[in-house]
């Protein structure tokens, strides 16, 4: 291998709220089935914040369960489980300096885009991840293992990238593909082939309801049939739990049996809740469960509730909230650049200063999209838009899901984005929330098909990533780029360059105070390889 120093600097996560610069971490040579990679570029998000807030309780930072050889974890020393100190970051661009003798698909010399998200190596509540239980970018150098990086039908999640677009362009592509998966995301509309069921009944339902269930909208593996009384009893967890009834009681405890990824389907039977409901919002994020309802005493009648993807869809009017920071952003260019016809944006921030930005970001995708018609407001000041078809929660705020369902039109998608903690609840009216056929949507990450949608739109000059760059900064600056996060202090994506030492974390409209060479570049504000190319002295 090519000489390089022993040790190296890194942002480490070493507790909760405990950020430090390490300027002696260990650097180790790769193993047969490992690449060494030097990073270019990284994207700071705001999911570090949740990992910084959670450290060892985030559900990608705990221990992986399934999936892979323990035995090969032991060999990976980037593989940093639970409270293990971890490098946040993972929103990376690499080249690659080094190989072990057994790695194929990764060339020395090349570009790649990391893909994040190991969604065949289970955690509790979640999956392995870059930049959470395994270590992620804010550091010069990351030691990747391909056995962890290459999914089961055998993809490698190092994605090569042209150096015709800047690092920074790169790198963003992992957020961008953030926002496609929320909306590309398939949804299950059948019962889980093979899947465990769990029937409660508190209501007489109708005559075989259930088998009309099977027979239309797929058979499970088993059904499991329990009085309310007896579910204290049930340990295990199910693919789909179907309720006749309308105790919230009994509701609140159907949660746990739950399944990741599963469905719960409340059928009401004509009957009324009558409380709101303490619901698990935040596993529609990180787990991944649905919940449909109907009145009706046919569990058939609350499938048809299921959308197939979560896009918006034509004569939506749409509300972001939250428009105004770096994924708001994304949202609302997005959804304005999607070609679907006679769609309304709606950008709500409560600061006037992002939305002042954020409308002179959307200027020119209006230009190109004349169908769509664009918003923005700040509810301290204008109020909220009403009558909202599809609304995308930027904040972890529990009662915004609250607020959502008691306003939003009926057959409103709600989009928690946002990474609400998995084991978060919120006192929802899920009475309202049944009888407006509501649908909540979440996701976490991304998955490769989104990765290389957007790497190829940003490679083919589609999609310009940069727009969301608002300031620069060396690995000295990112601590505190970081707690500019955390403050929302910057309208805009901060990128991290770890070869820029000396660095400090610089807005563009800052940067002539720093390099006036760069700034004279920058121009008009926006962010592009040429800029980036005298920053780093290419």
């Amino acid at each position: 291998m090519e000489k390089f120093p022993e040790t190296y600097r890194a942002v480490q996560l070493i507790g909760p709220n405990e950020l430090t610069l390490n300027n002696e971490k260990k650097l180790y040579p790769p193993g047969p089935y490992q690449v060494l990679a030097q990073v270019e570029a990284v994207g700071l998000c705001f999911s570090d914040l949740k990992l910084l807030k959670q450290f060892g309780g985030h559900a990608r930072k705990t221990r992986i369960l399934s999936g892979i050889d323990p035995a090969i974890l032991a060999e990976i020393p980037s593989y940093v489980p639970d409270d293990k100190p971890t490098v946040p970051g993972h929103e990376t661009v690499v080249t690659v300096v080094a190989i072990g003798e057994k790695v194929t698909d990764a060339l020395v010399g090349n570009r790649y885009l990391i893909q994040t998200d190991y969604r065949w190596l289970p955690t509790e509540n979640s999956n392995g991840s870059f930049g959470y239980n395994f270590e992620g970018g804010l550091q010069e150098y990351v030691l990747l293992d391909t056995r962890v990086i290459t999914s089961p039908t055998g993809e490698s999640f190092l994605l090569p990238a042209t150096r015709k677009c800047s690092a920074s362009a790169i790198a963003l592509v992992e957020p961008w593909a953030c926002v496609e998966e929320a909306y590309a995301i398939k949804e299950r509309q059948t019962v889980k082939p093979n899947g465990k069921m769990l029937l409660v009944a508190e209501e007489v339902p109708v005559e075989g309801a259930v088998d009309t269930l099977q027979s239309h909208y797929g058979k499970s593996g088993s059904v499991t049939c329990a009085a309310a009384g007896e579910l204290s009893g049930i340990t295990d967890t199910f693919d789909d739990v179907v309720y006749i009834g309308s105790n919230p009681q009994t509701v609140e405890a159907l949660f746990e049996k739950v399944e990741n990824w599963g469905l719960l389907n409340i059928v009401l039977c004509g009957g009324d809740l009558g409380r709101n409901v303490t619901t698990y919002v935040g596993r529609t994020h990180y787990g991944g469960i649905r919940i449909i309802g109907t009145t009706t005493s046919d569990p058939c009648d609350s499938m048809k509730t299921i959308p197939a993807t979560g896009e918006i869809r034509p004569g939506d009017r749409i509300d972001v909230i939250g428009a105004g920071g770096p994924m708001g952003v994304m949202h609302v260019v997005r959804n304005i650049c999607q070609g679907v016809p006679d769609v309304t944006v709606y950008g709500g921030d409560l600061d006037d200063e992002r939305l002042k930005l954020l409308e002179t970001i959307v200027k020119e995708p209006l230009a190109a999209n004349p169908s769509v018609t664009y918003h923005s407001y700040n509810p301290k000041t204008s109020g909220s838009p009403e009558a909202i078809d599809y609304v995308v929660l930027m904040a972890p705020v529990p009662q915004l899901v609250v607020n959502a369902v008691n306003t939003a039109a009926p057959n409103a998608i709600i989009n928690i984005f946002a990474g609400i903690a998995a084991t978060v609840t919120a006192d929802i009216n899920l009475q309202r929330y049944i009888e407006n056929r509501h649908y909540f949507i979440g996701t976490s990450g991304s998955v490769l098909e989104d990765m290389l949608t957007v790497l190829e739109k940003v490679e083919t000059g589609k999609l310009n990533t940069d727009i969301s760059v608002a300031a620069v900064t060396g690995l000295g600056g990112a601590v505190e780029g970081i707690r500019a996060v955390e403050n929302q202090l910057i309208p805009g994506k901060i990128i991290v360059y770890p070869s820029c030492k000396d660095l400090p974390l610089t807005t563009l409209d800052k940067l002539s105070e720093v390099r006036p060479d760069v700034a004279e570049i920058v121009g008009d504000g926006l962010w592009t390889i040429e800029s980036e190319n005298k920053l780093l002295g290419k």
